[in-house]
């Protein structure tokens, strides 16, 4: 099954220091013609200042939903720990029907241990996250065909991660999307392994989305580092990656690198 490229940004909700920048920077991703827009699912700065601006992320993507009308929006990933399992899949069924059908699902099992610290989450074990995270899938599943009423459509699932005995086990089971930060060597590695996965689950590998995330390099010259971006997408793209998202951070929002990805995808047509 072939993919498309697709083109994606996260839209960090740090360092802004009211929302209208951020608004402003969902305008500015769609009309550049990035696919999809994520942001993120923490409650503090992940760099910069730790005790910076920052906004959550679910209430948020309601608002994306509205005022959006083209791309795809979703969370690079949301936690699994924060929300029950039923209620994430209402939550993610109603930002499906605002936005028309253009809500992601990305979740994975949860790392950034101030987050549960000081909002009242049991941290647990890496180990302990992960088996949250396979019991809630199927109760996200089945939620989903509870609702009244229903999705409009079957929600991609998105999975970020490479654990190799779990969250890749997780990703053959449930996912549409696969996301994981990768160089070329360990991309090729962990796609073996999920492609094993896959077997045992009796899927067809290539039905699953293979996305990564790419760095544009700021503390260089901005051709240079637009050239460099491109080629490492070049480079992805030739082991079985077609989804390709970057980072871009509050307040400013630069979506120089988007738009060179965007040309770049429109090339390879």
């Amino acid at each position: 099954m072939a993919h498309n490229i697709r083109i994606g940004v996260q839209i960090q909700p740090q360092h802004s220091p009211d929302y209208s920048s951020i608004r402003d920077a969902v305008s500015r991703a769609e009309e550049v013609g990035v696919d999809v827009a994520f942001n993120w699912d923490h409650f503090f700065p992940l760099y910069g200042d730790p005790d910076g601006a920052h906004f959550e992320c679910w209430t948020m993507l309601g608002a994306w939903a509205e005022q959006t009308s083209r791309i795809e929006i979703g969370a690079l990933v949301s936690c699994n720990s924060y929300r029950n399992p039923e209620l994430l899949a209402d939550m993610a069924r109603t930002v499906d029907h605002i936005s028309g059908g253009r809500l992601i699902l990305g979740i994975g099992s949860g790392w950034f241990q101030r987050d549960y610290d000081e909002y009242g989450y049991e941290f647990g074990t890496a180990g302990s996250r992960l088996n949250d995270l396979g019991t809630a899938l199927p109760r996200i599943v089945e939620r989903w065909g509870k609702l009244n009423p229903a999705p409009t459509r079957q929600i991609p699932i998105l999975i970020g991660g490479g654990g190799e005995k779990k969250t890749l086990k997780f990703v053959a089971q449930y996912a549409q999307t696969w996301h994981y930060f990768v160089d070329v060597e360990s991309y090729r590695h962990k796609s073996g392994v999920l492609a094993a996965h896959c077997a045992d689950a009796g899927r067809d590998a290539a039905e699953i989305e293979h996305s990564a995330g790419v760095e544009f390099d700021r503390t260089v010259p901005t051709d240079e580092g637009l050239k460099a971006l491109v080629a490492k997408a070049e480079a992805l793209k030739a082991e079985g990656v077609t989804f390709f998202t970057v980072g871009v951070n509050g307040p400013d929002y630069d979506m120089t690198p988007l738009a060179e990805l965007c040309r770049w995808r429109d090339s390879q047509s």
